[in-house]
């Protein structure tokens, strides 16, 4: 172990006071007022009649729970207030309240529609109103949620109240990577709204939801309708070379009043309502299969009366299996295929945690691909909808992390002990709740709903290949038994149920964390994944936000930095013969002290030279 390397992350991991500079992407730069996020929220599921909300609204910090006379100001939506680009630039403390106020000027109703308030996500509790009308309340601050106002709506101007409250680490929520005291591998914690507001339109019989599974062993693709009530309906399926039509009779449906499903991902105060729901299993006429290498989408566009949902799906398989040489391999399309990743936390100087703009997502996917990575782990965020459609489209295969919550963390208990003892990790249980900072079971079950939430939220998205529920034992609890309800949820996508240590003994694959030690390959009953490595640290004159740093092993040039990349490259290689099955490099770019990055923070300097793909291999 590069014991040197390890102290100094320790050590540099304090968190402490800091200046950060002001640095800002390109995006940001020749952005103009009015074009903010314009782009449909949810690819997945699309309709014509929208209308973005994302804009200017009036804010105002309370400390009392009432609504504010007065304003502070203006804040740009869908920017939090702690960024530089919402025009605020003020945290939310814990305990204070954020309003946000802004008017819809509705010019005429249509008849037999209903009007229904979305929200991408905000962070980390709120309450809405519509026209003063309480519409309901929503948890968890990485979560899509949806409000039925027509009952409120009025045809002239509305007005939309929103009052939030974040406690960030100071509670057990969900809050990845954000801490009120940011330093080392911990960021500044943001709040409020972060993801795209919008309108949308919809029938008085609409349809609520689509869930797509690919049957890709019998060349079939498996359709679950869910409407307000059964009606006739016709499904388009776009290939390749051909467009197939199937047709849903109204005797296909079946009333189900188990709304679990609508309440998490769709209609909030609809929740009581039965749903009308058919499945349908769909043989097409061609197999065209999804990889990086080939990332064909079909189109799929479903009509139910006067409802018309345009989507698409993939058709591709994710397994265990064996290799000609006897090691357990993961399989995509039942074959053996290394999954060559990055670490990508998904932050931006001037925005945290909200992409600045369409393209800067498109440009984090591109840049790894032409890295030779086939893989990005999302590392305890949920992104906006958008971009996994762009990883969909654009061929990158996702191992998708839930959302860390809990108590404070003991990192010595919970990192250092783990990287100095790791033989240790494995024989303690994720039962004994106060270790791993988890004794709040109401907490635990929260987290729980909200874990199976996240998966019926991206269910639909077929980049996605494994969840990844538990990082390194942060708030990590009976990871056995949610395994099990993961599986229930999706059997079709494989489970990381401890990434980096605590293994247990269960999920798909035996995962570990090296940043310190040799790399090597481990033979397990599982197939053997680095789903960390890596980290090493450049500091790029100009581009680097502190003079604090944060990393695993320091480089002083780009050209040491470049050059040790590349042998990590090499050294994967000669693993995969050894068993290894795939490797997550830490990570896309710097952020904030951490500045062990492929790309500066600002996204302006690439630290690899010589930009070449590391794995030609076809699928």
């Amino acid at each position: 172990m590069r014991v040197r390397d390890a102290l100094s992350a320790v050590r540099t991991g304090k968190k402490k006071e800091r200046e950060m500079a002001a640095l800002t992407t390109v995006w940001s730069e020749r952005k103009t007022e009015g074009t903010i996020l314009p782009e449909h929220p949810r690819p997945q599921m699309r309709r014509d009649e929208w209308e973005s909300l994302n804009g200017w609204w009036h804010y105002a910090f309370t400390k009392k729970s009432g609504r504010p006379d007065t304003f502070d100001g203006r804040i740009l939506v869908p920017f939090s207030p702690e960024s530089a680009r919402s025009g605020v630039g003020k945290r939310l403390e814990p305990g204070q309240y954020l309003w946000y106020f802004r008017s819809v000027k509705l010019e005429s109703l249509p008849k037999g529609k209903r009007l229904l308030l979305h929200f991408g996500a905000v962070d980390e509790r709120c309450i809405v109103w519509w026209n003063g009308r309480l519409l309901g309340s929503h948890r968890n601050g990485y979560l899509s949620f949806s409000f039925d106002v027509t009952q409120h709506v009025r045809e002239g101007t509305n007005t939309i109240w929103v009052r939030v409250q974040d406690d960030t680490d100071a509670s057990g929520a969900c809050r990845g990577k954000q801490s009120l005291a940011p330093g080392g591998m911990f960021y500044t914690a943001h709040s409020g709204i972060w993801q795209t507001v919008w309108l949308e339109w919809v029938p008085e019989n609409f349809i609520a939801n689509l869930k797509i599974t690919p049957l890709y062993d019998s060349g079939a693709v498996r359709i679950e309708l869910s409407a307000v009530r059964p009606a006739d309906a016709k499904i388009r399926i776009r290939g390749k070379t051909s467009s197939y039509l199937h047709f849903v009779k109204k005797e296909d449906f079946t009333v189900n009043g188990d709304t679990q499903a609508v309440r998490a991902g769709g209609i909030v105060n609809a929740a009581e309502e039965k749903r009308a729901e058919a499945v349908m299993e769909i043989t097409l006429p061609e197999l065209c299969p999804w990889s990086p290498e080939d990332p064909f989408l079909y189109g799929l566009e479903t009509v139910l009366g006067e409802d018309l949902v345009e989507s698409y799906f993939a058709m591709r398989k994710f397994s265990v299996g064996t290799d000609s040489g006897r090691y357990p391999r993961l399989m995509l399309n039942n074959r053996p295929y290394f999954f060559h990743g990055v670490l990508d936390q998904g932050y931006w100087p001037e925005s945290l945690c909200t992409p600045p703009d369409d393209e800067a997502m498109v440009f984090d996917i591109v840049k790894m691909k032409e890295l030779g990575f086939n893989m990005i782990r999302k590392h305890v965020k949920i992104e906006p909808m958008r971009w996994y459609y762009h990883c969909d489209r654009i061929g990158m295969i996702v191992w998708q992390d839930m959302v860390n919550g809990g108590g404070r963390l003991d990192l010595w208990r919970l990192c250092y002990l783990p990287t100095a003892l790791p033989a240790v990790t494995a024989k303690i249980k994720d039962d004994r709740y106060r270790f791993f900072a988890r004794s709040d079971a109401r907490e635990r079950k929260w987290w729980e709903e909200d874990c199976l939430a996240m998966i019926r939220q991206l269910y639909n998205c077929p980049c996605i290949a494994m969840w990844v529920p538990f990082n390194e034992g942060w708030g990590q609890f009976d990871s056995l038994r949610i395994t099990d309800e993961i599986r229930k949820a999706d059997a079709t996508r494989l489970v990381d149920h401890a990434s980096g240590w605590f293994d247990q003994g269960g999920g798909d694959v035996k995962s570990v964390h090296n940043y310190f030690r040799p790399l090597k390959a481990v033979r397990d009953k599982r197939p053997f994944v680095l789903s960390e490595y890596g980290g090493y640290s450049c500091a790029v004159l100009g581009h680097t936000s502190t003079e604090a740093s944060y990393g695993y092993r320091t480089c002083r040039t780009e050209e040491e930095f470049s050059d040790a990349f590349w042998k990590l490259q090499e050294k994967l290689r000669s693993l995969e013969k050894k068993g290894l099955c795939g490797a997550v490099y830490t990570q896309v770019s710097d952020i904030e002290e951490e500045i062990n990055g492929l790309y500066t923070y600002d996204r302006k300097k690439c630290k690899v030279a010589g930009r070449q793909n590391v794995r030609k291999k076809d699928v």
